[in-house]
């Protein structure tokens, strides 16, 4: 392997050469993504759902821990664990993307977690309704964000700071916006935000803040690093660019047959096989899911199933004919009710963010599949 040059600490940077870095390797190990075999269960178990942490898990004594609702209110609040656990719970079934999904995929490839596609997950989430706790402190009328902070700290960007993100009032009071303690009806995990985490269906990732500590809300638009200059799509040097939002529609397939250790290849037998995955959008409902072998140069459409929740993935299945010996690339896209449709190519940025370009995998049919099963068995 050659040597890579070394990347600048800066948001946005760029690997000049396709090895991977130390620095990302940090990243990696740190964090993990959902094995696509893990797509054939609807809710993804709690080892299985990707997972990114931005500085280091903070560790939380409950005893002393409050959640604190202020700024621009009537009436701040101060609200222990037992008392959030108290109040009227809701369940959700939501599907959560890293906003970096796809971000290695992409060549120069910017510096940051070397997501290859599989930052996902559906889990069912209980907790509180924000908006009834929102009602509660009584927000006054120049009111404008809702600013989150956790107990996070680390830096970013040159900047030391808490890990904050922010919501629009009218975004934070929609109805399905949770106070979330539990996972899969067990308590948060450290690592997934214990003891109380934000919940934003349909939004990526990085909105969900965790370890949450405080809500406070504005009367001006927040301009902390995560909000005002991360997670921002820039295509050219100095500009503002668009914030990330909502989830662009994503289908993944589950690999058929078996994989080669390193390659990630697949082998199967000449047949017909059934291949299944799952597809989600935070801008609409999935209305479409489509099947390619042959790299995306025709497609044809895969049944659908009902979806697991108004904001959890879609399962959908397609019958391939698989009797011709060969290599295949097989691709799969989705379409949302909205229109949106995921794109053939990749499409560059700095931060290499919202790249939901179509999944691709290899698979070889025939001889060699046989020939590895019985040098195996041998």
């Amino acid at each position: 392997m050659t040597e890579t040059i070394a990347p600048q600490r800066t948001a946005g940077a760029l690997i000049p050469t396709p090895d991977i870095t130390p620095e990302e390797l940090q990243l990696a190990v740190r964090n993990h993504s959902m094995p696509l075999e893990a797509l054939h269960h609807a809710i993804t178990p709690v080892g299985l759902h990707y997972l990114l942490i931005h500085f280091d898990i903070p560790t939380v004594d409950v005893a002393n821990y409050e959640l604190s609702v202020g700024g621009r209110v009537r009436n701040p609040l101060r609200l222990t664990l037992d008392e959030i656990t108290s109040r009227p719970a809701t369940t959700l079934t939501v599907t959560l993307e890293c906003a970096g999904n796809g971000r290695a995929r992409l060549s120069p490839r910017p510096m940051s977690q070397p997501w290859l596609g599989e930052a996902v997950g559906t889990a069912e989430w209980t907790g509180t309704s924000l908006a009834s706790l929102l009602d509660e402190a009584g927000p006054l009328p120049e009111a404008v964000d809702l600013v989150f902070t956790g107990l996070d700290r680390g830096v970013q960007g040159g900047v030391d700071q808490w890990y904050e993100r922010s919501l629009s009032l009218d975004d934070a009071s929609r109805p399905e916006v949770l106070l979330a303690y539990a996972i899969n009806g067990m308590p948060l995990p450290p690592q997934h935000g214990f003891p109380l985490r934000l919940i934003v269906p349909g939004w990526y990732g990085m909105t969900h803040v965790k370890w949450l500590r405080s809500i406070t809300v504005a009367d001006r638009a927040f301009g902390g690093y995560q909000q005002a200059t991360s997670y921002h799509y820039r295509t050219r040097e100095g500009e503002g660019g668009e914030p990330v939002t909502r989830m662009l529609p994503r289908a993944l397939m589950v690999p058929p047959g078996v994989p080669d250790f390193m390659t990630r290849t697949r082998f199967v037998k000449p047949s017909k096989h059934e291949i299944e995955g799952r597809a989600w959008s935070g801008r609409g409902a999935i209305v479409k899911v489509e099947f390619s072998d042959d790299g995306g140069a025709s497609w044809a459409r895969a049944r659908l199933e009902a979806p697991v929740s108004q904001y959890g993935w879609r399962r959908w299945t397609f019958d391939w004919d698989a009797t011709r010996l060969g290599e295949y690339e097989l691709c799969v896209r989705a379409t949302d009710e909205a229109g949106n449709v995921q794109p053939v190519d990749p499409s560059w940025n700095f931060e290499g963010v919202q790249n939901n370009s179509v999944q691709r995998v290899a698979v070889v049919v025939g001889a060699l599949h046989e020939e590895q099963v019985s040098a195996d068995a041998g």
